[in-house]
């Protein structure tokens, strides 16, 4: 399991993290990725996103007032 801060990024997060399940997460791995939230419309983009890569969505929460967090399952191919 692996846990990615992509706070900094702000709303330009996703290429990040499509990224990193492609290139550091092995196959049937677990990442945590925490981001900012802002308008709550990148809750559903990373879902959707998570999906056409290819993995699985665990668990999608809210971290505090400004912060997601998404646990995301690559899955062995």
């Amino acid at each position: 399991m692996k846990r990615y801060d992509l706070r900094h990024l702000k709303e330009n997060f996703y290429d990040r993290m499509i990224e990193l399940i492609e290139s550091d997460l092995a196959n049937g791995e677990v990442g945590i990725f925490l981001f900012e939230i802002g308008d709550f419309s990148p809750i559903q983009k990373s879902a959707d996103l998570v999906k056409e890569h290819g993995c699985e969505l665990m668990n999608s929460l809210k971290f505090n007032e400004v912060d997601w967090t998404i646990v995301v399952k690559k899955k062995a191919e």
